[in-house]
């Protein structure tokens, strides 16, 4: 398997990577490997996950051969600690554009899913590392569903798997290399406007009215109107009044 990733991934000139047959989770190896000085653009990846989680310890099942369960370890640049917010979604859209390569249309669920068709695909966790008050590393987790088995039931919201979108098998190596690849070329103009330009292009509910929790477990009925340079999610309420939220989560689609 080590000699079959490394015709994916060493021409991309990652920092390092580590593949494990299962973990506990790829985020706590690569955020301990982050304490002991990885490199930018070091990789941890896991054929599965016995303790994978999400965005508020939420659950994330990762089954054998079925998904990509991965953590990169970015160390920010001093120009790019002021965009912080930016870096999951350079994750998003990094899986966005390697869908593109096979002709699916990936969204970005504000802030950290991507779906397809509506239905969800791959969520993104993005952890610090820090020293004193400066943040010295990132831990970027994703994990995308490639095969209709890593895909469980009684699920928050709708999900699918790549594979089944696209109703054929894939090489999931091969998705992984073109998702960092994007990533790369991305992060080039991470923090030019271009970047919010193509977040907002992927944005998913762009124009509709959305549920959306903010302030614990307040649920209201919000339009979407974008992502402001800050990272935020602009909305506007019923009222007309705009809001911008950088914490929170939509629920479902509104009216």
């Amino acid at each position: 398997m080590k000699h079959e990733l490394a015709d994916f991934l060493d021409p991309l000139g990652l920092g390092a990577w580590i593949y494990h047959r299962e973990v506990n989770s790829t985020n706590d190896l690569a955020l301990s490997w982050a304490q002991h000085g990885a490199l930018d653009w070091s990789l941890v990846l896991a054929d599965s996950q016995t303790a994978g989680r999400g965005r508020f310890d939420r659950e994330w099942v990762t089954r054998p051969k079925s998904s990509l369960a991965i953590s990169l370890v970015l160390r920010p640049l001093h120009q790019e600690k002021a965009h912080l917010p930016r870096f999951t979604a350079l994750a998003a859209l990094g899986l966005i554009r390697a869908l593109h390569r096979v002709d699916l249309v990936g969204q970005i669920k504000w802030p950290n899913d991507v779906l397809v068709n509506g239905k969800k695909v791959a969520g993104v966790l993005v952890e610090a590392e820090w020293q004193a008050e400066d943040v010295s590393a990132l831990v970027v987790g994703m994990g995308v569903n490639i095969s209709p088995e890593a895909v469980p039931d009684g699920l928050r919201y709708p999900a699918t798997s790549v594979e089944a979108e696209l109703s054929h098998s894939i090489n999931r190596w091969t998705l992984l290399a073109d998702i960092l690849r994007e990533m790369m070329a991305l992060r080039r103009v991470l923090r030019d406007q271009a970047f919010i330009d193509a977040w907002n292009t992927s944005l998913a509910f762009r124009g509709q009215w959305i549920d959306v929790r903010r302030r614990g477990e307040i649920v209201e009925s919000l339009r979407v109107l974008g992502i402001t340079s800050e990272g935020c999610l602009s909305l506007q309420n019923e009222m007309g009044e705009r809001v911008e939220l950088l914490e929170g989560e939509i629920v479902m689609p509104g009216r």
